[in-house]
This record gives C-alpha cells, structure tokens and sequence, in this order.
C-alpha cells in the first residue's frame, strides 16, 4: 500500500526567509501602477500618446470607484498630447453661433474625468428655457473637451440611447446638440461645435462581453488593456513589489502602517484568497475590505498580526451560522457521515456549497454510495437521472465509467451495474472534483472491499485515472477535520488530496498542529491506484510480494468471470417467450 503522507510544513506558507523584509517594510517606497501592471500601463500609454485608429480604449477592470480613480491618476502622469478645445456660445438672429477661442463657459476644465454613473443632462448638458429666455449649461463632455474622459460600461450598457449619441459624436468629433428625447424640440438652432475625446470604457468581465457583442466593430478596433489581479509570488522581489503596493493603497486610504509580525498573516489571508501559495492578489477592493477590517482592531496606530486575527476571527463569526447548522445536522446524525469503521461501496466526499447571497463557500462532507447487482453494465449516475446533476458532474462520471472499463480490459460482457448517489442531497451537484471519490466507491462496490470511513476524498480524475487538481482544497479539508475534531481524533482520520493541490494548501493553524501531531493525516495522490490502496488497505495492482493475485483489480475481474459463467436459469427462454 502506497502512503505518501504530506508533513506539518506542507500545509502553510513558509516566510523564514523573508523576515528581515518584513522588518525592513517601513523603508520600501510606494509603487506606480506602471510597474505593478506594466502590460496594463504600456496599453494606456500606446493609447494616449501615439496616433490610433479608434478614439476608443476598453479596460477590463472592475466598474468602481477604487479602480476608475487608480485608472485616472495614471493617464494624468502620462504626458497626453491633447490640446483642451476652448470657445464659447453667443445668441443672434434667432440662433445660438459657436465662437472657437471665445471663453466663457465652454471652457475645458478636466484634462482627465472619470465617472461610475451618469445620465444623459450630465452628460451632455442641457438647454434651459424661462419664459422667453435661454441658457445652454454646458456637460461633462464640453468640460472635458480636449481630454480624456472614463466610463464605466455598465453605465453606457444600461442607456443604449445616451450610449448611441455619445459613441457617433466621439467618432464624428463633433458635438450636436440634441433633445432628450424625440418628442422634444430644441427652442433655437444651435451650432455643433468641435469635440475631441479619448473615451476610456471600463467594466468587467461580463460587460465586456455584453459591449463585445453588441459593438463588435468597435470591441475589435479599440485598444484593449486589462488590469491583473494576481502578482506571482516565488521570490523576495515580488514579495517587496507587493508589499509596495500595499503600502500604496495604505497612503492612499490612510490606514496605519502594518507591523513586522502583521505581514506574515495577512499575507497567509491573501493567499488562503488566491488559493495558491505562489500567487498573491492585486484585487484592491478585497485588499481595501481586508485592511479596513483590521482597522477596527489596531493597536497603538498600527495594524498589528493580532489586528488581522481578530478580524477574520469577527468574520469567521459573522458568517458562520450556516456552517454551522451544516455541523450541527452531522454532529445530531441528522446528516449520516461516518468517521469510523469500513463499508463497502461507501465513502466520503467533499464539496462546497455556494449559497446565494452568501458571501463565502461553505465546505462540507457528502456521504457518496454505490451499489453493484447483475446487470447490462450500466453505470447510472441517479444525480444527472433526477436531474440535480450538472453538465461537468456527467463529464466526471462518464471518464469515471470509461476508465474502468478500460483498466478491466474484458474479454466477456460486463455483467454488473452499479448506481452512484450524493446521499441526502436535495440541490444540484456540479463539477469534477467527487469523481476520484466516486470511482472508489465503485471499485470498492465492484471487488466487495470496503473502504475505511476514516478517511474522506477530493479530487478529479482523467481517463487514465491520474488525479487532477480541484477548487477550495483548503474549505474542503477544514470542513471534514471539523467533523473529526468535534467527534474526537482518533488518530487515523484523515483526507486524500490530488498532489497537484499542495501548493494550494494554506490551512487554519488547529489544523496544522492536528496534523504535527499525528493525529489527522492528509495524503497527496497521483493516481486512482495510490487513492483506492489507502482507502482499502489492498494494492490495487498485482505486486511483487503478492504470490495469491488478491489485488482489486484481479477480485473484480474474477467476479465478473464467475458472474459470466454461471449457468443460466433453466426454461428461460419459455419465460422469455411467455412474457
């Protein structure tokens, strides 16, 4: 039996060797966003200072506040060779006559503006009549004439008309005055006027599309820029441009300043975000909600480690209650999971549920069955059958299915079926990551060899049965521990983890010290053969040592063969032909 156990030091990030940084972190200057996104900053440049095509940039970011400002800050460093377009209106003979040069209240007054809502009056300014006189107010496009002006595309997606008048204009370079809506008229006739704007669309991943699909010509000619989330983290450079980025958003927010011994835990916080030890995020509205958070709890006008601890305690808290009512039907046996002894065909999964309106995903153990009988050799998934099973959590099953018929490589018809199910299970089942479990659970239903309930299982498999990674490892291993913990260690309860997530692993710190003590156990796997031999203490292939040929594989082929060649029952075929 393979057991390639991970130690204690595995489960978390290592920061021995950056501590003289964390002690020096009050000397590192701030950073720019043209070194913290320089593929970003390069598109913004090419956009503001060499000739283009398309007046128009589009910015996959997020469509807020924290993000356009950043945005306007970098294109006011950047020298733009827009010249403001002044003039002013006058009234005569029954008409309002655009002077160029004039000043007044035309004039240009933002060389950069950035705006996450406006409407049409703001935008284009508005003609007012009283009695028999009237006044041109003048919009954000006449105060920004000349410059560079940046909008979320929610907004404009949200307006199709005010979209439409402002995208034929900034192409046109020319400014019309229109009504606010076709049953309007304007009182006077009222000159164009020059317009030259850079427009700036910013939104998201799902308002691109949507623009993209609605402005192909457009989406295609603009120059396209993208603000990056994750800054990889393998070495103490990028550690440092991180940390510079967090001071930045700091000054920028005034927070106080972090202490040497906060860095280490709100940098295992942001990694416990990425899921990944080697990425480290650039989300500002996350980092901002995580430093505000810690605010509340800062010591001596400083954000100290305990500032952090006690406010993802807080939070943990706070959103904790249907964690635990989940806990509480496991722990009452409302919810049947087992965390001792050995079934047959029976194991334990693990998942996340994703409840609306609920601002975490939520890990929990699923009780997974399967039961074999004489059969056709069909292998029914009752999830997709009653449809609460999603497309990716089909695709599983069927490599699940087309893997062991291939490992079987029979030469008679495969006479069982075997029916899998998520027991107690009421909403949809989706993705990949309970298909290592459930192909042990039949195996295990195939070979009659039960499997230790001790022990639960994540992970994704292909059709070679090589275990790949899968999503929320930390969430997934924490909520099973959970369950162990408030029913006592044993000492051999454990999980089974695809070893392509180890470096995804960044666990709760009662976690870590169950498994420096032996008593909780978490095993890295490569293939479905390392999985089913931990889980069933039998080798899964023929070995060396193994002189009787009891590895799983040669139990289920022996039961299909003694299963193919049992007599029929007699006057069969006179039942056939009365039915």
């Amino acid at each position: 039996m393979i057991n390639n156990e991970l130690i204690w030091q595995n489960l978390a990030p290592d920061y021995e060797p950056y501590l003289n940084l964390f002690a020096a972190a009050d000397k590192l200057d701030n950073t720019t966003l043209a070194i913290i996104q320089p593929r970003l900053y390069n598109s913004l440049e090419r956009f503001l200072l060499t000739p283009t095509y398309s007046p128009f940039a589009v910015i996959k970011a997020l469509e807020c506040q924290s993000y356009l400002s950043e945005l306007a800050k970098c294109i006011k460093n950047i020298n733009t060779s827009s010249v403001a377009i002044t003039g002013d209106y006058q009234q005569s003979d029954g008409r309002f006559h655009w002077q160029a040069g004039a000043k007044g209240s035309f004039t240009p007054c933002h060389s950069v503006y950035f705006c996450n809502w406006i409407e049409m009056p703001q935008l284009f300014g508005s003609v007012h009549q009283h009695q028999n006189s009237v006044h041109l107010e003048p919009g954000l496009l006449h105060k920004i004439n000349g410059g560079v002006l940046l909008l979320s595309v929610g907004t404009l997606l949200a307006q199709p008309l005010m979209w439409q008048r402002l995208k034929q204009m900034v192409m046109q370079k020319r400014f019309e005055w229109l009504p606010a809506n076709d049953n309007q008229f304007l009182p006077y006739p009222i000159d164009s006027m020059p317009l030259d704007i850079k427009l700036i669309l910013v939104g998201d991943h799902f308002s691109l599309e949507e623009l993209e699909t609605k402005e192909p010509e457009l989406f295609s000619q603009a120059t396209y820029g993208e603000y990056e989330f994750e800054l990889n983290f393998e070495h103490s450079g990028q550690l440092s441009l991180w940390m510079q980025f967090i001071k930045k958003i700091i000054t920028d927010c005034q927070f106080p300043a972090l202490t040497a011994d906060a860095w280490p835990t709100f940098i295992t916080q942001a990694i416990r975000y990425t899921e990944d030890k080697s990425i480290l995020p650039l989300d500002r509205m996350w980092l901002i909600g995580c430093l505000a958070e810690a605010n509340q709890f800062q010591q001596n006008n400083q954000l100290t480690a305990k500032s952090f601890q006690t406010a993802m305690q807080q939070r943990q808290w706070q959103h904790g209650y249907l964690a635990k009512l989940n806990l509480d039907d496991i722990l009452q046996k409302q919810v049947f999971i087992k965390t001792e002894g050995e079934i047959i065909g029976q194991i334990n999964g693990l998942s996340v549920m994703q409840y609306l309106g609920h601002p975490e995903l939520i890990g929990e153990p699923s009780r997974i069955t399967c039961v074999a009988h004489f059969g056709d050799g069909e292998f029914t998934d009752v999830e997709r059958k009653v449809e609460l099973g999603g497309n990716i959590h089909a695709k599983g099953m069927m490599i699940m299915q087309a893997y062991l018929n291939y490992e079987l490589k029979l030469e008679q018809p495969q006479p069982f079926s075997a029916s899998i199910v998520f027991e107690q299970s009421y909403n949809e089942v989706d993705g990949d990551s309970a298909s290592l479990a459930e192909l042990c659970a039949l195996i295990s239903a195939l070979s009659l060899q039960p499997i230790d309930q001790q022990i639960a299982v994540t992970g994704a498999v292909d059709q070679f049965g090589y275990v790949q990674p899968i999503g929320s490892i930390n969430q997934k291993i924490e909520s099973f521990f959970n369950v162990c913990f408030q029913r006592e260690l044993t000492g051999k309860q454990g999980v089974i983890i695809p070893a392509a997530n180890i470096r995804h692993l960044c666990l709760k710190t009662d976690l870590i010290a169950a498994v420096k003590s032996g008593v909780f156990h978490i095993w890295p796997v490569e293939h479905v053969s390392e999985a089913i031999s931990i889980l069933t203490k039998h080798a899964y292939y023929k070995q060396q040592y193994d002189t009787n040929n009891l590895h799983l594989l040669a139990l289920i082929q022996e039961r299909i063969t003694q299963a193919n060649n049992q007599e029929k029952p007699k006057f069969m075929g006179l039942l056939k032909w009365l039915n």
